[in-house]
């Protein structure tokens, strides 16, 4: 049964920071790139960051993350991470983790997602 499980998900004022979690179980972590999305009410998908397979030395992100998320793996707890710095209202949003067998930006590549955990950036 395969399992991606997100967590620390809440409330955040702008400029505040974040970790999100997700623990994955019933297929092999580490030949998978992981990779996480987020969808803001009333918007479409939108493809955030994501990591190359095994240990993760290599790693991807989207304009409007990059520089303030950081994203990252332990191969060993089976868990992907994605550390939010310098939070904006516009980064609220459902963020889900997914995997997928080889590197690519088109959640349609993905075979595996998480339920999603909710981040709301406000004052």
């Amino acid at each position: 049964q395969v399992q991606l499980v997100e967590s620390g998900g809440g409330l955040v004022q702008p400029g505040g920071s974040l970790r999100l979690s997700c623990a994955a179980s019933g297929f092999t972590f580490s030949n998978y790139y992981m990779y996480w999305v987020r969808q803001a009410p009333g918007k479409g998908l939108e493809w955030v960051s994501g990591v190359n397979t095994g240990g993760g030395d290599s790693t991807y992100y989207s304009d409007s993350v990059k520089g303030r998320f950081t994203i990252s793996r332990d191969s060993a707890k089976n868990t992907l991470y994605l550390q939010m710095n310098s939070l904006k209202p516009e980064d609220t949003a459902v963020y889900s983790c997914a995997a997928g067998p080889r590197g690519s930006n088109w959640p349609g590549d993905y075979d595996y997602w998480g339920q999603g955990t909710q981040v709301t950036v406000s004052s």
